[in-house]
């Protein structure tokens, strides 16, 4: 009898079931196969997370040039410095002075801090950052802008009952350089104007009469106080160091000097005095490392996917020595995130070590402070998104619950012949 096409493909069937009345049903089979079911659903989320979450890939390459810029943003707490002494500067690798390039998106700002750490007055109005997110917000900035000259004579008042005015009064949206500044440059502080006429080796005028100075406390008036320094800057990717320094000198320049009775024959006793006691004086440049970041912020998700931190974010160093220089020496690397939905962003990351030095007094050979020397990185990382995809998902799935019911089908009928075994034995026994 000839063989039908049907017949002969239930001929090749090699999963044929097997009837029910041939099976045999054990306690322990039941306990395999309930453990079987729950290793298979974890084996299934597994093959999901490892193969449609998405993750990060990392490329390592030289970079063919520098980048255009390094923003800097920094967040550090001088428990005993005052905020009238701390001077905030950068140069480049020769020594020669870098420009923060101060506008409206780059900012410094000081606040006075008590013996407790706590602020003392009110935060600046600029640092609630440059994008208004409510338009009532921009009507209270145009009525606060209206009302400051109003209050002008209530705030000198205040001033006479011995309470403190807000130093933010003085500060401006893009405040004049007073002829020292480069292109678009603004000056929105006391010490923003100090800074670009040091960095033109330019004497500094009489302060009284800039705006941004008119209000500035002296560093006697913070006997006992600390600082907090903050804000972000734009320096140069050719390298050099970001410090802060207590110096006598910083308050000074463009203060009114007492001048010489006697004309230029002979020397101010007073002048020589001062002049040894600034460069003799001790002084205690313990701090806190709140922030410190190059480059744009990552989103969240991002950085605890990848478990990215900033080494020195939250680090407390004492010094102990009055003449002591703390350094910080970083090596900034370019980093690229390129994501699924094609936005990138470019940023940098860095890695640290850490030096104390002792200045002796009068050497010129650095002055107490906390550098921080960065050296930009000719290395360049990149970290790319991606997903594996449901091709790997759905290959993995039969893999993985292929197997499992594999090995608990074998591991299911070895236990079933050491019973069946032991049966036979114990039977043959019996009879005997």
């Amino acid at each position: 009898m000839k063989q039908s096409y049907t017949d002969y493909f239930r001929s090749i069937d090699t999963h044929s079931p097997i009837s029910s009345e041939f099976r045999v049903r054990t306690l322990s089979g039941a306990l395999i196969s309930i453990f079987t079911l729950v290793l298979t659903i974890y084996l299934i989320g597994s093959e999901y997370t490892y193969n449609l979450t998405p993750t990060f890939l990392d490329h390592v390459h030289v970079m063919p040039q520098s980048p255009d810029g390094l923003e800097v943003e920094f967040d550090i707490t001088f428990q005993h410095i005052p905020c009238a002494l701390l001077a905030t500067d950068a140069n480049d690798p020769t020594g020669q002075s870098q420009s923060f390039h101060i506008d409206k998106n780059h900012r410094v700002w000081k606040h006075r801090l008590d013996k407790n750490g706590n602020t003392i007055g009110h935060k600046s109005r600029f640092e609630l950052g440059g994008t208004l997110i409510h338009e009532d917000q921009l009507d209270s900035l145009k009525a606060a802008k209206e009302s400051k000259d109003d209050s002008t004579d209530a705030a000198q008042q205040q001033q006479q009952q011995g309470e403190e005015l807000e130093e933010a009064d003085d500060e401006e949206d893009c405040g004049s350089c007073y002829g020292a500044g480069e292109e678009d440059e603004c000056c929105n502080t006391c010490d923003d104007v100090k800074r670009a006429y040091r960095r033109k080796s330019w004497h500094v005028p009489d302060i009284s009469k800039i705006t941004q100075c008119a209000h500035m406390p002296r560093a006697s008036n913070e006997e006992g106080e600390g600082c907090n320094v903050h804000g972000k800057i734009a320096l140069s990717t050719g390298g050099g160091n970001l410090h802060f320094a207590p110096d006598r000198q910083w308050e000074k320049e463009g203060a009114n000097q007492v001048q010489n009775p006697l004309g230029g024959l002979f020397l101010d006793l007073n002048s020589i005095i001062e002049m040894f006691n600034d460069a003799y004086e001790q002084f205690n440049v313990s701090h806190t490392v709140n922030k410190l970041t190059f480059g744009r912020s990552m989103p969240d998700e991002v950085r605890n996917s990848l478990n990215l931190t900033s080494q020195l974010d939250g680090v407390s160093r004492t010094v102990a020595d009055g003449y002591g220089m703390f350094q910080y020496y970083l090596q900034v690397i370019p980093t690229k995130y390129q994501f699924l939905n094609g936005t990138s962003i470019e940023t940098f990351q860095y890695s640290v070590t850490e030096h104390t030095r002792h200045v002796d007094p009068g050497s010129n050979r650095g002055l107490p402070g906390v550098f921080f020397f960065y050296e930009v990185s000719a290395l360049h990382v990149e970290f790319e998104e991606y997903v594996r995809g449901y091709s790997h998902f759905f290959t993995g799935v039969c893999a993985a619950v292929g197997g499992a019911f594999t090995v608990m089908g074998m591991l299911d009928r070895k236990m079933f012949d050491l019973k069946s075994a032991n049966a036979r034995t114990v039977g043959g026994g019996v009879l005997g």
